[in-house]
C-alpha cells in the first residue's frame, strides 16, 4: 500500500517560494539587531502596507506576504 505524504518544505525552500511570487515593484525591507527578533516590512505599489516581528525570518515573510496578497 502506497502512501503519498508531502515532505515538509524546508526554510530554504519556504523562502524562495515567498520571493518569486514577490512581484518586482513591491517594497520589501528585512532586518534584525544584534540577536533580537526579525522585522519585515512590505509595501504594494498602492500604498497598501504591513509589517511583522518574529524569531524566525521565514514565517514573518510568510505572515506578511499572506496579508497583502
Amino acid at each position: 500500500m502506497g502512501h503519498n505524504y508531502a515532505k515538509p518544505l524546508t526554510p530554504e525552500v519556504r523562502m524562495e517560494r515567498v520571493f518569486s511570487r514577490l512581484p518586482d515593484n513591491w517594497a520589501v525591507t528585512m532586518e534584525r539587531q544584534n540577536g533580537e527578533s526579525w522585522s519585515v516590512w512590505m509595501q504594494r505599489p498602492d500604498g497598501t502596507q504591513h509589517h511583522v516581528t518574529g524569531p524566525v525570518l521565514v514565517d514573518a515573510l510568510e505572515e506578511v506576504w499572506r496579508a497583502l496578497r
